[in-house]
């Protein structure tokens, strides 16, 4: 006798077929249904009372009526194509983009400007996709990209950094600008356009905790022939145009950031020599991605083809 470990798995098609002609009571009916010939779906049968041990139909003169182990099969596979159904249909939904999840990662700036443009774009054409955010910094974007918490996520570089990882896949996104923030009553707030060489004496309000920016204002500054004297670490943007705007100092900020501005700010161009960023959505190099992942990342670039403009 066959151990647990050592039964035969049941050919699904022929459990089907055993369905349908215990339903149907007829060999013949069901052929016509299953669109096979009488003759292939008795072989398919026989088939199966071989790997079952026993006989599951008995012939009669019109038609079959199953035996008692094919009663008990045949109630075991009504549930088993159920559920095949249902795994069918649940799949031709997920590729219909009628179901499905997605957790995307992004980062501060970006959700509080561009993002919620990509999003309510999202959720309009496919209501059904359950969309979650992650906000993080630079270092837990990539960790909960490559350990599958992000399906995707945004991320930045500065060109004498680029972002390089063999196992992280990036598209380019749009490029953005860096500008400079004065107070309203700044004596260069009139002015569209300034130069670093313009800023030399100023005190400047930059991102606490070594954030990426204060970098970028080191780098310029020092192409300009001075060190910035710093005044004041701010938390958040918004915070640091607070302080930019009654006087503290001035700042250097990525365009994104100021998408909601201060009433007492200007922002002003740095023109050509304008530090740039590039924005970049990643994926993981080895994934097969989902059809929720293909729609997000089709809507983020058409809606950044639309805006990119509005980031230099």
């Amino acid at each position: 006798m066959l151990n647990e470990e050592e039964q035969p798995l049941f050919d699904i098609r022929r459990l089907a077929l055993l369905l349908e002609v215990v339903e149907q009571g007829s060999i013949t009916a069901a052929a016509e249904l299953m669109m096979y010939t009488p003759s292939a779906v008795s072989q398919q049968l026989r088939k199966l009372e071989q790997e079952v041990g026993q006989p599951l139909l008995n012939r009669r003169s019109r038609g079959v009526v199953p035996t008692e182990a094919g009663q008990v099969l045949a109630g075991h596979a009504r549930k088993i194509v159920r559920q095949m159904k249902a795994a069918q249909s649940d799949l031709g939904e997920i590729g219909g983009l009628k179901r499905g999840s997605l957790t995307v990662g992004t980062f501060p700036t970006l959700a509080g400007s561009f993002m919620p443009l990509v999003i309510r774009t999202f959720k309009k054409r496919y209501p059904a996709i359950g969309l979650s955010l992650r906000s993080a910094r630079f270092d837990e974007l990539v960790g909960d990209l490559e350990s599958g918490v992000t399906g995707l996520c945004l991320l930045w570089d500065y060109p004498w950094n680029p972002f390089q990882d063999e196992s992280i896949r990036v598209t380019e996104v749009f490029k953005e600008s860096t500008v400079i923030l004065v107070a309203r009553g700044h004596p260069l707030a009139g002015r569209e356009q300034v130069s670093m060489e313009d800023l030399r004496g100023e005190s400047w309000i930059v991102r606490a905790e070594a954030h990426p920016v204060v970098e970028v204002l080191q780098r310029s500054a020092h192409d300009a022939g001075f060190e910035p004297a710093i005044g004041f670490l701010a938390n958040d943007y918004q915070e640091a145009q607070a302080m930019v705007s009654v006087g503290m100092g001035v700042a250097m900020v990525p365009k994104t950031a100021v998408s909601l501005q201060h009433p007492d700010v200007r922002v002003l161009s740095l023109g050509p020599a304008a530090p740039l960023r590039r924005v970049l959505l990643a994926q993981r190099q080895d994934k097969v991605y989902a059809p929720a992942e293909v729609a997000f990342q089709s809507t983020l670039l058409e809606i950044a083809s639309e805006r990119a403009g509005e980031y230099l």
